[in-house]
């Protein structure tokens, strides 16, 4: 469990083949910022760019750690095949705070960055997400954008889907990824946890009644 609160920048440092055929995952090294990996042990989760992974080695003395993705998370994700900055978060524990909103770390769909534009101090980026998400977007509600939790500001439904807009703060911008993206990007989006449940009770038939009662 996470809280979408973006605590390191990290880097794929090196992508390497679990096997020899196109069903086989990767095993990602990943370099992490000094002293991030000081209480972090084998098996530990971290979420990289939103997605919930394992530590499957760590060499804190080289500030580097390795998971092993697999071949259905790849084609789920984006942004964890190929070397590169990415966003880091340790899972969540029981005495800490709950700055975001509650993040699983399964990425549920993939977005598109339509604009990341300056408006006064801030950016406004804009996403177009996919047609299976949109019923979960609403205005102020919560989306995570490649592990950070932030607040959707517009939502704006298409025949594809749907775009939404949020604003990105000076140091939202500055300590995550999420300032380097460009129009056309791809983005891991994971929607609001309660949503889920909202839509379940929402759309489940009536519970069957027991006959000796």
């Amino acid at each position: 469990m996470f809280t979408g609160i973006v605590t390191g920048v990290g880097r794929i440092a090196a992508v390497h083949d679990l096997g020899a055929t196109a069903s086989h995952g990767k095993r990602l090294t990943i370099e992490a910022p000094a002293g991030y990996l000081d209480d972090v042990a084998m098996g530990d989760s971290i979420a990289i760019n939103g997605a919930c992974m394992t530590v499957t080695d760590l060499a804190p003395a080289e500030r580097s750690f390795c998971i092993d993705i697999s071949k259905e998370s790849l084609d789920r994700t984006s942004g964890l095949a190929s070397p590169g900055p990415v966003n880091l978060e340790k899972a969540l524990r029981a005495h800490d705070r709950l700055g975001g909103h509650i993040v699983s770390g399964h990425v549920d769909g993939i977005g598109s960055v339509i604009e990341l534009a300056p408006v006064g101090e801030s950016l406004l980026l804009r996403i177009a997400a996919p047609r299976e998400l949109a019923r979960y977007l609403a205005y102020k509600g919560s989306i995570t954008v490649n592990g950070a939790s932030l607040t959707v500001n517009r939502v704006a439904d298409t025949g594809a889907g749907c775009e939404i807009s949020i604003n990105l703060i000076p140091h939202t911008a500055e300590h995550t990824t999420l300032g380097l993206l460009r129009a056309g990007a791809q983005v891991n989006l994971e929607i609001d946890l309660i949503a889920r449940y909202v839509e379940r009770m929402l759309t489940a038939g009536p519970a069957p009644t027991d006959p000796d009662l």
